[in-house]
C-alpha cells in the first residue's frame, strides 16, 4: 500500500525528513522491520507516526475492510496503567496473547507500546522473548520519550526512529511573555549588577516567574485534558485513563522545561559569538573572561535544568524543582 492510499497522513512537520521518508520506502518495498522504537520529546507526536505507519500496514489493498488505527480489530494498544502508570507482566502477557493469533480483517497485525520506558522489569523480560520470536505478519512500535530507560537488550533488538515535536505547545498566552521575562532576567543577571536594589530585584523577579509558571502549566494541562479526553479510547479502565491524564501533564511539563533550555541557549550563544567576532586572530585560542564565562554559565544552566528535569521524573514537585533552577541561574549568571 503506498503512503497516498493512506487515510491517517504523517504529521505535516514530518513530511519528508529523513525518518518519515525511510519508513515510507521500506513500506513500499515490503521490508520495513518487525519492531521499532519511535522516540522523541513529544509522545502525542509518536502517537500520530505510530498511526500513521499503521494504516499503511493494516489498511492495505488485501485487507476485508478499512478502520481507523485507533479502532481497528488488528491494532492493539497497551499503555500504562494504576497510580505508578507501569505496564506490568500479566498486561504484556495479555497484549502477547492478542497478536500470537491470526488477524481479523488484515494480512497483518501491529501493537503500539505507549511509553515503553514504563514497562516493569517482569513485563520487560517478556517481551524481551517476544522480540527475539516475533510473531509473523505482526509489527511491534514502541513509543517513549525517553529511550535510555529501556533495557539495552531491548534497544538493542529494535530499529530506532528519532521525531522531533510536530505540535505546537497548547497554552496561554501568558507562555511567550514567560519566556520574554525570563531571558530579560538573565540579561539583568548578566550585567552584574550587585546593588541592593538590583539584588532584590533579581530575587523578586525570580519568584513572580516561579509563581506564573505553575498557573500557566495549570492552564495548559486543563486545557490539553479537555481536548484529549475526547479522544481517550472508550475501552479504557479507570487506571488507564488516570494514568494517561498524569502522562499529559507530565509530558505538558517535560515540553515547557525544554522549551525553558532553548531560552537559555538562544541567550547565551549571542553572547559567546559576540566575544569570538571581539577576539577574530586566528591565533588565539582561547577564549575570552566573557566567553568563558558565558559557556560555563550556559553548560552549568543545562545540566541544573536536566537535574530538575530528572527529580521530575521521581515525584518531585515543580515548583520546588524549578525553583532550585532558578536560584542556580541567579548564582550562576550573576558570577560571571
Amino acid at each position: 500500500m503506498t503512503s497516498s492510499a493512506a487515510a491517517t497522513t504523517w504529521p505535516p512537520a514530518l513530511v519528508g525528513t529523513p525518518a518519515v521518508a525511510v519508513i515510507e520506502r521500506a513500506l513500499e518495498r515490503q521490508r520495513l522491520a518487525h519492531s521499532l522504537l519511535l522516540h522523541g520529546d513529544d509522545h502525542d507526536t509518536l502517537v500520530a507516526i505510530a498511526h500513521a505507519i499503521a494504516d499503511r500496514l493494516l489498511n492495505g489493498p488485501d485487507a476485508a475492510a478499512r478502520f481507523s488505527p485507533e479502532a481497528h480489530p488488528d491494532c492493539f494498544n497497551l499503555r500504562p496503567a494504576g497510580k505508578m502508570r507501569l505496564i506490568g507482566a500479566e498486561a504484556m502477557r495479555e497484549l502477547i496473547g492478542k497478536v500470537q493469533v491470526s488477524p481479523a480483517v488484515a494480512p497483518r497485525k501491529v501493537a503500539i507500546l505507549h511509553e515503553a520506558d514504563r514497562l516493569n522489569l517482569a513485563a520487560a523480560n517478556i517481551f524481551l522473548k517476544t522480540l527475539e520470536e516475533p510473531p509473523p505478519h505482526t509489527t511491534l512500535l514502541l513509543l517513549t520519550t525517553r529511550p535510555y530507560a529501556l533495557l539495552p537488550t531491548i534497544r538493542s533488538r529494535v530499529l530506532h526512529f528519532r521525531f522531533p515535536a510536530a505540535t505546537t505547545l497548547v497554552t496561554s498566552t501568558g507562555w511567550p511573555a514567560w519566556l520574554d521575562d525570563y531571558r530579560a532576567w538573565l540579561g539583568r543577571l548578566a550585567d552584574n549588577v550587585t546593588d541592593k536594589r538590583a539584588a532584590t530585584g533579581h530575587v523578586l523577579t525570580l519568584y513572580g516567574l516561579l509563581a506564573r509558571f505553575g498557573k500557566i502549566l495549570d492552564d495548559a494541562t486543563d486545557t490539553a485534558l479537555a481536548a484529549q479526553k475526547e479522544k481517550f479510547p472508550a475501552e479504557l479502565d479507570e487506571d488507564e485513563q488516570v494514568a494517561l491524564e498524569t502522562g499529559l501533564a507530565n509530558g505538558l511539563r517535560a515540553r515547557l522545561l525544554a522549551e525553558i533550555e532553548t531560552a537559555t541557549r538562544n541567550f547565551a550563544l549571542p553572547r559567546l559569538s559576540a566575544s569570538e567576532a571581539d577576539n577574530p586572530e586566528p591565533k588565539v585560542v582561547s577564549l575570552s573572561n566573557h566567553s568563558r564565562g558565558a559557556s560555563r554559565s550556559l553548560t552549568a544552566a543545562v545540566e541544573n535544568l536536566e537535574h530538575a528535569a530528572g527529580l521530575l521524573r521521581l515525584n518531585l514537585n515543580e515548583s520546588a524543582a524549578l525553583e532550585e533552577f532558578l536560584l542556580t541561574s541567579l548564582r550562576l549568571w550573576a558570577r560571571r
